[in-house]
């Protein structure tokens, strides 16, 4: 019991507060102390982890204290092992170890990937025949022949019956779309699936991102890049795809001529029947009248920007030829842009880029002394739609990058070897000027398309020469509602408020029952007018907010009530307010997603107007609101700097912006293929340059 004394005094003192303390700060001093002391407190504290083992252990009459000395000694006899300690690496070492380590799951990771790649690759190679006997209708293969020109009637399409969700689609209404551009493909992208018998005509079989297509022309970026195969899109909602071109519509037998070249050369004519037309062709460049377009390029199409691309390197490539006279070297290398919009201006922007950037890479030094870039304005400012800051912006960069800018300027005429123009002085006056040129892009304003002025001329309420004119609910005008929609650059909204102001008052006499002519509406009654304004014009809402001020305002002889004169010249005010939409590809986007919406509405409210007869009238108002655009800002590139201008909130910059620039583009992309090809094509022109080559 003498011998047990020590001992207890050494477990009471190291399981105390202050034990743990004073042992703590005694083995912070020696590492080895360290390391045995783990051992002797884990042992005690383990032993006793409850304050009633804790009172048995320092109990000497206890019955379990003889079996506290067991564990005891083994935590002495712990304490004191001398067993050095392993010898901490040096830093370099650890470095070392694991940059291998690091870049030995690098490589493993990476080697994985690849395999899996090579096996989802062989996966995708197919042995076995795929073909298969499909039912095809007999009126698919010989359709029947009718309509004013006696032409087959493709009533039935050879793909009709190839899934069965298509073959429940032949007795739906069939939905025709005309083109493949930003308002059919966000249409197509809405639409649900089942809902309607969908066929797509257009001559070109992709869908093209047409706000890089600037890049594209000087090589930063490759033109499969920038689009999509339709066939795609439109076997999302199960529809059709026909390859070809629209020629006329017969609207009064719901018929839809199209054409297409055969295998021998010759036009083949058929008629395809619509219960809903859409159309959507888009829009040409505007001639403005001036002479010698056939000396110019155009920036609409992927061929165009291939034409480009051709003809720059082959000016480039012309300027190098011994035989070429210091005069025809500076015409060659004369690149003048018609036009002050985004299109002209971000397309000097990137062939200023490939010039000052590739063009020593490759060519002799003297091209680049010799190049000039000129850009043609007939307004004061390039850019005239954005904010004046940014315009200024604008213009400052381009004189910076020594790329001309001429302001109040007119094409006259645009000859092979020169462009004829005038400009304004600073006195006003008119000044006919020359400009030696080698390629001239003709970028100013849109037009009608063929197709569209035959639609036009066959309906005496089309009056615009520039575009069709519709509805609020995007309804072509003089076609029967709810027959014929036209969207995007070949469209636009008819805002004539002050002609439907009998329509209003109509509606509000028979409610009051008084000649709306001679009725004079009060503020209360001049406000539900307001409200109905808004709900048929909702691009009329910003300027009716102050209603108690147009009221005063209008109300001449102050009786406080408006009679028909007073009011129609307030709503005739309005009328002259409201501008026309932008030919862009976010308003024919946004219009395409807005008939998707209010087709997939009437489809779904068609059975209950079946049976309660509503198969005339409105329907389009009564399901769905009006066309309300939105406008989300503007952005444009000028040379590694991008301007944006976005409701109000104006912002540029350099190499920031340009790169926001891009991310907005990136992720407008129609898919996630040609994400993945812009991304790659961004970073081979940083790598390697751009290609100047030309195929």
């Amino acid at each position: 019991m003498l011998r047990q004394q020590p001992l207890m005094g050494l477990v009471r003192f190291a399981a105390s507060p202050s034990g743990r303390r004073d042992l703590r700060l005694a083995f912070r001093k020696s590492p080895a102390a360290q390391h045995n002391s783990i051992a002797l407190q884990s042992n005690l504290f383990r032993t006793f982890h409850t304050p009633r083992r804790r009172a048995q252990a320092f109990n000497p009459s206890a019955q379990c204290f003889p079996l506290l000395l067991r564990p005891c000694s083994k935590a002495l006899t712990r304490s004191i092992n001398t067993k050095p300690l392993p010898q901490k690496k040096s830093a370099l070492y650890r470095f070392i170890y694991r940059s291998l380590a690091y870049t030995g799951f690098f490589i493993l990771f990476t080697g994985g990937l690849i395999v899996a790649f090579f096996i989802y690759d062989a996966s995708t190679y197919r042995e076995d025949l795929t073909f298969s006997d499909v039912p095809v209708s007999e009126l698919a293969l010989n359709p029947r022949r009718g309509g004013p020109k006696n032409l087959p009637i493709a009533e039935h399409l050879v793909d009709d019956e190839d899934y069965p969700e298509m073959s429940t689609q032949k007795n739906k209404p069939k939905l025709v779309i005309l083109g493949t551009g930003w308002g059919s493909v966000a249409m197509l992208k809405l639409l649900h699936a089942g809902n309607y018998h969908i066929t797509v005509v257009s001559p070109v079989n992709y869908f093209l991102f047409t706000p890089m297509l600037p890049s594209a022309t000087v090589g930063t970026l490759e033109f499969r890049s920038l689009i999509e195969p339709v066939r795609r899109i439109v076997n999302r909602v199960k529809g059709h795809f026909l390859k070809a071109e629209a020629e006329n519509v017969e609207f009064s037998e719901k018929l839809l001529e199209v054409s297409q070249e055969d295998s021998q050369g010759v036009k083949q004519h058929f008629y395809l029947p619509y219960d809903k037309l859409v159309i959507g062709v888009g829009s040409t460049s505007n001639p403005h009248g001036v002479k010698g377009l056939e000396n110019c390029n155009f920036l609409k199409t992927i061929e165009d920007a291939r034409e480009i691309r051709n003809k720059v390197l082959l000016n480039l490539e012309r300027a190098c030829l011994p035989t070429t006279t210091d005069e025809e070297r500076r015409r060659l290398l004369s690149f003048v842009v018609s036009g002050g919009g985004p299109t002209g201006v971000e397309f000097a922007a990137e062939l200023f880029d490939m010039l000052n950037e590739d063009l020593l890479k490759s060519f002799p030094k003297i091209l680049r002394n010799e190049i000039s870039v000129h850009v043609i304005q007939s307004r004061g400012h390039i850019l005239n739609t954005y904010d004046e800051a940014l315009s200024k912006f604008a213009e400052a960069r381009f004189a910076h990058d020594q790329v001309e800018v001429l302001t109040n300027s007119r094409v006259k005429e645009v000859q092979p070897d020169k462009i004829i123009f005038t400009q304004k002085d600073e006195s006003g006056a008119t000044v006919t000027k020359e400009l030696p040129m080698g390629f001239c892009l003709w970028s100013t304003g849109v037009a009608q398309t063929e197709f569209c002025k035959r639609i036009a001329d066959k309906l005496e309420v089309q009056t615009n020469r520039h575009a069709l004119e519709t509805d609020t609910h995007c309804r072509l005008n003089g076609t029967p509602l709810g027959d014929v929609y036209a969207i995007g650059d070949c469209a636009t909204v008819q805002n004539n408020v002050a002609d439907h102001l009998l329509t209003f008052l109509r509606t509000l006499a028979w409610e009051k029952g008084k000649d709306p002519e001679t009725m004079e509406i009060s503020f209360k009654e001049w406000r539900g007018v307001a409200q109905r304004v808004k709900a048929r014009f909702p691009q009329a809402a910003d300027h009716l907010r102050r209603l108690d001020k147009l009221f005063h305002e209008y109300d001449k002889d102050q009786s406080g009530t408006l009679d028909f004169g007073e009011l129609r010249e307030l709503l005739k005010q309005i009328d002259n307010r409201l501008t026309s939409l932008p030919a862009t590809a976010q308003r024919a986007s946004q219009q395409g997603q807005y008939l998707a919406r209010k087709f997939n509405k009437l489809a779904q409210a068609a059975p209950g107007m079946r049976a309660n007869q509503m198969d005339y009238g409105d329907l389009d108002a009564a399901v769905y609101k009006a066309f309300e655009y939105k406008h989300l800002g503007s952005l444009a590139y000028i040379g590694n700097a991008a301007v944006f201008d976005i409701n109000g909130l104006n912002f540029s910059g350099g190499l920031l912006a340009v790169y926001l620039w891009r991310s907005v583009y990136f992720a407008q992309s129609v898919s996630f293929r040609t994400r993945i090809l812009l991304a790659m094509d961004w970073s081979k022109r940083a790598l390697f340059g751009r290609d100047l080559m030309n195929f």
